[in-house]
């Protein structure tokens, strides 16, 4: 028999999902009993690339302005659910993950038609629709917050990550992380990145930052993602302060280990902060479904993991970063609060009730 993951769009789908299925291999699974459903955006690169099937299905987000475009969607989904149904029956699939986003609603209407188990994990601390929707047939949910806004009885896991960072220690990478990226050990190193959406405003920012920094030295290191990476290699020429750019990192271990501090937007990489006790600026954006990343980063504000910077409030980020990177005792407070959200062994858990579910 076969497990399903059903996860696409956007990293913040994807690697949770890629993270859960790591977890039933390590299990015992065999790469060729996970199934993985999505469409032509990243996970038609992440999931063959890391040997696992993939069933790519033709997929429509729904638009949240009125469009056209939205009278097409039913079709679309009567067609994905086919799709996904006929392949669930041939390959004889168990149990169906969703992690939400537009390919979780067909993915759990196949699931229901097949009479596979259906789970359902939330990255954020308010469910998107798609999961608040799947939640009511699902035969178990999981949330990654403590308390998960729009489903009822979610249970606390935390969100997936692979285990390179579920097994994170600062102080035996630290020195290969600085040998990396080429940094001066002695020097307080600020980390950032934007994730795909919303990275210019914190790029603008952060370009002001170095290159009006008044205060005591620091470094940066700038996940830029490669569409950002040119642009801002070229503003790194007036930096008052070393500003490494980085086109894309596959060791993202190594860049928590190198950072005292993150500026990054709080989706669903604030799991990696938890994980990893690394002490954040949190920029929430104001995209996706409902106000997701707002909620993420007011939960980790309240436990102390972070401070929260509005997006139009940026002008404010050097200040900000001054008061608190230069602040041992701060930052280990804010180290400790991360601890008390982490949740390192996500993905081993959901694999195990995936098991279970399977029977």
């Amino acid at each position: 028999m076969t497990y399903a993951i059903a996860a696409a769009g956007t990293g913040g789908h994807v690697f949770p999902g890629l993270a859960v299925g790591e977890a039933l291999v390590e299990r015992g699974v065999s790469r060729r009993d996970i199934l993985y459903v999505g469409g032509n955006r990243l996970e038609a690169t992440v999931y063959p690339r890391e040997g696992f099937e993939f069933l790519s299905v033709e997929l429509r987000g729904l638009k949240r302005s009125f469009s056209l475009a939205n009278l097409g969607i039913p079709a679309v989904v009567m067609r994905a659910i086919s799709t996904m149904a006929a392949e669930f029956r041939r390959r004889d699939v168990g149990a169906v993950l969703g992690l939400g986003g537009y390919v979780t609603i067909p993915a759990a209407r196949a699931a229901k038609r097949t009479g596979a188990a259906l789970a359902v994990a939330e990255q954020n601390a308010e469910a998107g629709l798609a999961n608040a929707v799947a939640s009511r047939w699902a035969d178990v949910s999981f949330g990654a917050f403590a308390e998960t806004m729009r489903i009822r009885n979610a249970r606390w896991v935390g969100n997936p990550i692979r285990a390179q960072i579920a097994a994170f220690d600062r102080d035996s990478l630290r020195s290969a992380a600085f040998a990396r990226y080429d940094l001066d050990e002695a020097i307080p190193v600020l980390g950032v990145f934007g994730g795909s959406l919303g990275a210019a405003a914190i790029n603008d920012a952060v370009t002001t930052v170095a290159r009006e920094w008044p205060s005591q030295p620091i470094q940066i290191l700038h996940l830029a993602g490669s569409q950002h990476a040119d642009e801002l290699t070229r503003r790194s020429i007036d930096s008052v302060v070393p500003w490494k750019i980085v086109g894309f990192e596959d060791r993202m271990d190594l860049f928590y280990a190198a950072c005292d501090l993150v500026v990054a937007r709080a989706g669903g990489a604030v799991a990696e902060l938890s994980a990893t006790g690394t002490p954040s600026i949190l920029v929430p954006g104001a995209f996706g479904s409902g106000n997701h990343q707002v909620h993420n980063a007011a939960a980790f504000r309240r436990a102390g993991a972070s401070e929260v910077l509005e997006q139009d409030r940026l002008e404010e980020l050097g200040a900000l970063v001054a008061s608190l990177i230069f602040s041992p005792e701060r930052l280990a407070l804010m180290v400790a609060a991360c601890r008390s959200l982490a949740k390192p062994d996500a993905a081993t858990v959901i694999a195990a009730t995936l098991e279970d579910l399977h029977g």
